[in-house]
């Protein structure tokens, strides 16, 4: 077939979905993928001797020949599976060639693992008849887990620069894009096709539903091996916004009314938290939070009836919020790393030390806009910075909650005195007073210099939280 590729590689690891994508991928007339073409312990698939003629030894001896026959012998655009332990000097054959379409494909890490340990248990790798399926429950190990995730991370980092180096794109896949017809027919489409499947192929079946609580013979072990790792953000893809985690040691519930509050950093946090301290009238600081997801869920089931909420902020009193907080101060809770860096490389004006009586209001319009650039480069991934979840996009810490549990309701700031009151009353305290309104930022309120040059940068950068989430441009009343 002619087109913008000569053939393809899917850059992928051991149960990340990756035979379920093949399948796909030939359910096309257009396509023909030749399995682990470059395993060095078997060509293309266990038990097969060769691949369109070309023999094992023959690959070890010149990988380049047999990329060469799945190039012109393949039924239409031929490619092949590869696995971070695969020949690796069909890596600097295939990243260099422009003519090669990428296709990457990645899992979160703690399923693939348990899944692989499964998979070696029960030796079952492909499910075709669910009444073969195999089980096992399966033991947590810390070490090779590491290991695991060191080699995913390293691969990821590899692909991802040699990419950029070479001025070259991938198509990015997760594990949950395989069930999207649209997504696959979206891949026939880079791969140049016009061809369009009706339907997945169903063939290969889910091998290990469930919660990872009944694969996991020590899973309070695990839990607590992984407490403070984000699980969720171990693969980095260009120009995107990286997935978040769900941030659940920062939900906080009521001392004995059943409302969890999920926050998003740079919010209303220490109105919405003092609003429901005086709930049971007990200070804020003694509200239960810094739980895990097991400790969560058991309050879950305590509280029959409980409701869960989160609280947005407009994108550009957020953004003032992080600003003035987290980087113009050097209080407690300042980055002060973030801020050296911003002043001394990115040359957001800010003052060395905290702002004094020179610091006036075109002074902090000036830092504030110099921040806002910095905030354009780093949500595309552009800087060496964290994306941190004080300046995230309130679209991807919603979906990072997802990861855990939906909130039930999702309240602008503007609202937040009706709504919460409402939401005190149907959970039995119908007499809750309403939230206060969060003060003006200090040392300049937002207001002293928000005009339309701001208004458009910030709508500029945080485009899908104004489009999802319906925002105005932002009013101090």
């Amino acid at each position: 077939m002619t087109g913008p590729f000569d053939y393809f590689v899917v850059f992928a690891e051991m149960r990340t979905g990756s035979n379920f994508l093949e399948t796909n991928l030939n359910a096309f007339d257009a396509f023909e993928c030749h399995g682990e073409a470059f395993n060095p312990h078997f060509i293309g698939y266990p038990n097969r001797t060769e691949i369109l003629g070309v023999t094992q030894a023959m690959r070890d001896a010149d990988p380049m020949r047999l990329i060469e026959t799945i190039k012109t012998d393949s039924k239409g655009l031929g490619g092949f599976r590869f696995f971070h332990d695969h020949d690796r000097r069909v890596l600097d054959i295939s990243l260099n060639d422009p003519r090669c379409a990428k296709i990457v494909l990645t899992r979160n890490p703690v399923d693939s693992y348990v899944s692989w340990k499964i998979a070696q248990a029960t030796g079952q790798w492909k499910l075709t008849n669910v009444k073969r399926r195999r089980d096992s429950k399966v033991r947590f190990d810390v070490a090779e887990f590491d290991k695991h995730v060191a080699h995913l991370q390293s691969f990821q980092v590899f692909l991802l620069n040699r990419l950029q180096v070479t001025g070259q794109t991938a198509f990015y896949l997760a594990y949950e894009d395989l069930q999207s017809l649209d997504v696959l027919n979206g891949l026939a489409r880079f791969l140049g096709s016009d061809e369009r499947l009706e339907a997945l192929d169903e063939s290969l079946k889910k091998q290990n539903p469930g919660a990872l609580e009944s694969k996991v013979s020590n899973f309070d072990e695990m839990e607590r091996a992984l407490s403070g790792q984000d699980l969720f953000n171990l693969s980095r893809t260009p120009n995107f916004e990286p997935r978040r985690g769900a941030a659940v040691p920062g939900y906080v519930t009521a001392a004995h009314a059943p409302l969890l509050y999920m926050p998003v950093r740079s919010g209303p946090e220490d109105e919405v938290c003092a609003w429901m301290a005086a709930l049971d009238d007990v200070a804020p600081d003694t509200l239960p939070t810094h739980l895990n997801q097991k400790a969560l869920r058991q309050w879950k089931r305590r509280n029959a009836g409980h409701r869960s909420f989160t609280v947005l902020r407009h994108p550009v009193a957020r953004a003032h919020d992080a600003f003035c907080k987290r980087i113009l101060s050097t209080g407690p809770g300042a980055f002060a790393d973030i801020r050296k860096t911003l002043r001394n490389f990115y040359k957001v004006p800010i003052p060395g030390g905290g702002p004094d009586e020179s610091y006036d209001r075109r002074a902090h319009r000036e830092a504030f806009v110099g921040f806002l650039n910095f905030l354009r480069a780093n949500l595309s991934s552009q800087t060496n910075i964290r994306i941190d979840a004080h300046w995230a996009s309130q679209v991807a810490i919603l979906q990072g909650m997802a990861q855990f549990g939906i909130p039930d309701m999702v309240i602008r700031e503007a609202d937040m005195a009706k709504h919460l009151t409402m939401l005190a009353g149907e959970v039995g305290y119908a007499a809750a007073k309403r939230p206060q309104k969060a003060p003006a930022d200090s040392p300049i309120a937002l207001a002293d210099i928000y005009d339309d040059e701001i208004e458009a940068l910030v709508s500029d950068i945080y485009q899908r939280d104004y489009v999802m989430f319906g925002f105005e441009a932002w009013s101090a009343t």
